[in-house]
């Protein structure tokens, strides 16, 4: 099954909005295996007032947790459907690394596969391109809170 969401769509699956929401589309979910969801970097973005003035960058850990927030979609519509009432975590990473700078006017493309699905943690892999070039990847872990 693939599946393309929009903003509301996701707003549909994660508690996150503004501005602590970070993805703006998904492009491809196959539950059980992978995402494709995107981000538009505009100068408008609110990080940016600080990070850092006159020459913006997108902080890494930002880029990170929007990997985290589109691993969380596919964690969510990977898990049995009596899961699905429950929160999703971000609680770990490993093997990070950050190989580019992400500025405005960007669009990020986070791919995130399912390493490992138990009853109450997902581990997945997760990268971010920009024009096809890779600017950060990392081993992700998600788990299942409280049911909402």
């Amino acid at each position: 099954m693939e599946s393309d969401y929009d903003i509301q769509a996701i707003m549909e699956k994660l508690p996150h909005r503004y501005p602590f929401l970070l993805v703006d589309r998904i492009i491809k979910l196959i539950p059980d295996d992978k995402i494709v969801a995107l981000k538009n970097v505009t100068i408008n973005e609110p990080f940016f007032q600080g990070h850092f003035p006159g020459k913006p960058v997108m902080p890494g850990v930002l880029i990170i947790e929007a990997m985290a927030q589109a691993g969380g979609i596919l964690a969510y519509e990977t898990a049995p459907s009596e899961k699905r009432n429950r929160l999703i975590y971000f609680m770990g990473m490993d093997k990070v690394r950050f190989r580019k700078m992400v500025r405005p006017g960007d669009q990020i493309i986070f791919e995130a596969k399912i390493l490992k699905f138990r009853s109450k943690v997902a581990k997945m892999s997760g990268t971010a391109t920009v024009d096809d070039q890779l600017v950060a990847e990392a081993e992700l872990m998600a788990s299942f809170g409280d049911t909402i």
